[in-house]
């Protein structure tokens, strides 16, 4: 069974910069696709940016193109989303995930089985 461990949220002012890291642990280490999703209170969960590992495809939510940043270390088995620019909207707990149906990516937090613990991140002023 895969596990994951979300770190590196916390309080960040509008324009700041976070990265948060994702590792994932356990048998069998064989995911591909892993995506990052949030959810803010009183909203339904939505996915932010997603990888395919085996060509590095990466995949990302309008609302945050050109802002976020998903990556991936294969030796320490860890995605990274950097998020830059943040804004008050980008409030939410973060979550990563794996396990997806197909093997493939997406943004409908549905086809994903394996979900860390989340990591909350604020952005306010």
């Amino acid at each position: 069974q895969v596990q994951l461990m979300e770190s590196g949220g916390g309080l960040v002012q509008p324009g700041g910069s976070l990265r948060l890291s994702c590792v994932v642990s356990g048998f069998p280490l064989d995911y591909d696709a892993i995506g990052w999703f949030r959810q803010a209170p009183g909203k339904e969960r939505e996915g932010v940016s997603c990888l395919m590992r085996r060509d590095g495809s990466t995949y990302y939510k309008r609302f945050v193109k050109g802002r976020f940043t998903i990556s991936h270390d294969d030796a320490k088995n860890t995605v990274y989303l950097q998020m830059n620019d943040l804004k008050p909207e980008d409030t939410a707990v973060y979550y990563c995930a794996t396990d997806a149906t197909w093997g493939q990516c997406g943004f409908n937090h549905h086809d994903f089985k394996s979900w860390g613990q989340g990591t909350l991140v604020t952005v306010s002023s």
